[in-house]
């Protein structure tokens, strides 16, 4: 686990770089949803080797604006070259566009248009069931997301069929583009909420892989209910005070004086990481 999370670090500073060459991207939900995405693609059937194999996982990143993240994983992953997403991220012409594009391998959809990777994930969920695979399938959603209505449309589909093979995960950081979620469409109650569709509902520390994992396999063993996972995240996790639980790091873009503080604190992170 120690090195998934050294691994995690090492992917902020490929976000950092990918947004300082470009010029552009949104640097808080990468980062606090990294940890996130290293648990489940440490753990998922999913590879540049049977990226075509309809028996594969399936992962659809719902919160596509924290694209930045999606690809340094992939990139890591073996998808494509990490100095290519880097040097070619929101490049004139490049399919490393600011939302996940399914003309590169291993993204299953175009997304982004926030709202829309649960239900999608609903159908390839049940299409599975019906073809009688054991494949899983996973969607990441950004909590702002939630108040799109289409989400719970989606909760409400999901429960209905009663998708064991179905886990969606919330990157619940609190935080969204003009400010507090609780500001601009409160969750109060979001656990019972999301039960009432008749979905298993596990909370889980966002940065901590011991309970990103225990949430995980819980969602493995519900065979009769699909699975949700709220995980708690800090907004801008390992940047420091700097960005840590700020909204203004949504889509703000470092400066060279702000890069340099970032990078220090991400190779701190990485370097108590590597000795806990």
């Amino acid at each position: 686990m120690n090195e998934l999370k050294v691994k995690a670090y090492e992917l902020r500073q490929v976000v950092l770089d990918m947004i300082m060459k470009s010029g552009g991207g949104h640097i808080g939900g990468d980062f606090s949803v990294m940890d996130i995405l290293v648990a489940l693609y440490d753990r998922m059937n999913i590879s540049p080797e049977n990226r075509e194999d309809p028996d594969r996982d399936y992962f659809v990143m719902s919160k596509g604006h924290s694209v930045e993240s999606y690809y340094a994983v992939l990139a890591d992953k073996g998808f494509f070259p990490t100095e290519q997403v880097i040097n070619e991220f929101s490049a004139f012409g490049s399919k490393f566009i600011g939302h996940p594009n399914n003309k590169l391998p291993g993204i299953e959809m175009n997304s982004g248009s926030l709202g829309h990777g649960l239900p999608v994930c609903v159908g390839i969920a049940l299409a599975g069931r019906m073809d009688g695979r054991k494949n899983r399938v996973y969607t990441v959603m950004g909590d702002g997301e939630l108040a799109e209505g289409s989400v719970w449309e989606g909760f409400m589909a999901g429960g209905h069929y009663k998708l064991g093979n179905l886990c969606a995960v919330i990157d619940r950081n609190g935080l969204q583009i003009s400010g507090s979620t609780e500001q601009v469409m409160s969750h109060e109650d979001l656990e019972a909420r999301v039960k009432s569709f008749g979905w298993h509902v596990v909370w889980a520390d966002g940065h901590d892989y011991g309970e990103l994992n225990r949430a995980l396999d819980q969602a493995q063993r519900t065979a009769d209910r699909p699975t949700c996972i709220i995980a708690r995240t800090v907004k801008g996790f390992g940047g420091g005070e700097l960005m840590e639980n700020k909204a203004a790091w949504h889509h703000h873009v470092p400066t060279r004086e702000e890069y340099d503080v970032i990078r220090a604190r991400l190779a701190a992170g990485r370097e108590a990481a590597l000795h806990e």
